[in-house]
């Protein structure tokens, strides 16, 4: 991200460690047959939450779709977490409420 801008601020620091998460995300994603922006929809379904998907195209409702079928297993989610516990990844910005 370009030096100076708060997307910067909020996600260079963290790049190494999305990339590992991504890794995880693509697997999952190859094994359900979507890409990989599909699997943390499903998480967040999987987690008990719903999701806002902003769409402007069709292809966003058609993946928002997709996202929609996916099942993840409870060991699947649970190894999400665990993953994501471990990295440590804070990509709360500034404007943005943490949510408990």
């Amino acid at each position: 991200m370009p030096a100076g801008s708060a997307r910067a601020e909020a996600y260079n620091p963290v790049l190494d460690k999305l990339e590992i998460l991504n890794k995880e995300l693509k697997r999952l994603g190859d094994k359900y047959g979507v890409g990989t922006a599909q699997i943390p929809v499903a998480w967040a379904v999987a987690k008990g939450t719903l999701p806002i998907i902003g769409v402007t195209k069709t292809s966003h409702v058609e993946d928002a779709v997709k996202a929609a079928n996916i099942r993840l297993t409870a060991e699947e989610t649970a190894e999400l977490e665990k993953l994501a516990d471990s990295l440590e990844i804070n990509a709360i910005r500034f404007w943005e409420k943490e949510m408990k």
